[in-house]
């Protein structure tokens, strides 16, 4: 399987719900450090596994849908536990939606999978694997 790796960065605040959070109850800020990872089985006719460039570029319009936002004040995520599980699922089902409306090239459509990896920290983070 081959793979290439984009990264960029999002800053949100938001807060969670439930004893097992403890002081992240309350509202906190949280700076993320985000890798995408696109896989394939096989290089595509440009000896690729996906244009880095487009790639970059639509993982960071994905995270600029809610950079610098409360999440808590987002429709999307009303009574959800925007937890570091759940941010890096709803990346991926994004930068998702973008290879299969074609935004990463005609060749994306060829991806095997993606992870998206968000790391809270140098010790902590947490990921979502699919397939596309």
């Amino acid at each position: 399987m081959f793979s290439i790796t984009v990264r960029d960065h999002v800053m949100i605040a938001h807060s969670f719900s439930g004893e097992v959070f403890g002081p992240a109850q309350r509202l906190h800020g949280a700076t993320y450090v985000v890798d995408a990872t696109f896989r394939r089985t096989s290089l595509d006719a440009d000896g690729i596994v996906v244009d880095i460039g487009l790639a970059t570029q639509r993982l960071g319009a994905v995270l600029a849908e809610v950079n610098y936002r409360n999440l808590d004040d987002e429709p999307a995520f009303a009574g959800v536990n925007t937890s570091t599980e759940f941010l890096a699922k709803v990346v991926a089902d994004r930068l998702a939606a973008q290879v299969h409306a074609g935004a990463l090239g005609e060749g994306a459509r060829g991806l095997a999978g993606l992870v998206v990896t968000l790391r809270e920290s140098h010790v902590a983070w947490a990921s979502y694997e699919r397939e596309l």
